[in-house]
């Protein structure tokens, strides 16, 4: 079912407080809507829901990645092309555990970057609502629903003292 975005602009962090308040009441699922600001709060400040992440995972696996790669490459090389020096083993744990830390860096410095990237939400095909005023020190609360919850959605925000609400992106 195609969803539509619907935008409240507040003018102070207290109203829009009291619309995301509003909108708790009315029963909007806080995956609903999201709080719009050029201005930096801290996370929580409005009653929003704080995010989970999972970018602890992409690390540990990349790092675990990196070291199973490089273990299994430098072995197998020592394996395939044996020089033995000086009755020496073939496989050389000093030179294995350079490598071995090397690959592990790099397995999750590369899976941290896809994690982060993972995390953003990015690519961000649908961008929703959006108002030129958040910039210049407006807050806003974007409430994306379906079409039959619209009206209700802006019947709350004007009712929570919104002074301007738009409406009409429209998501598949």
């Amino acid at each position: 079912m195609a969803k539509k975005s619907i935008l409240g602009l507040f003018r102070d962090a207290d109203s829009a407080a009291n619309g995301v308040d509003s909108l708790k009441d009315a029963g909007f699922p806080p995956e609903d809507y999201d709080i719009l600001s050029g201005t930096p709060y801290p996370e929580g400040a409005f009653g929003e829901v704080h995010a989970k992440h999972r970018l602890f995972i992409f690390p540990l696996i990349g790092a675990l990645l990196g070291l199973s790669v490089a273990i299994v490459l430098t072995s197998t090389t020592q394996i395939a092309y044996p020089l033995v020096t000086g009755g020496k083993p073939i496989l050389s744990i000093p030179a294995m555990a350079i490598v071995s830390y090397e690959g592990t860096m790099l397995g999750a410095i590369i899976f941290t970057v896809i994690g982060i990237v993972f995390e953003s939400r990015l690519p961000r095909l649908f961008m929703g609502a959006y108002d030129d005023s958040i910039t210049e020190g407006a807050i806003g609360v974007a409430v994306t629903t379906s079409q039959d919850r619209v009206e209700d959605a802006e019947k709350v925000l004007n009712k929570a003292g919104a002074e301007r609400v738009k409406r009409g992106w429209e998501k598949d």
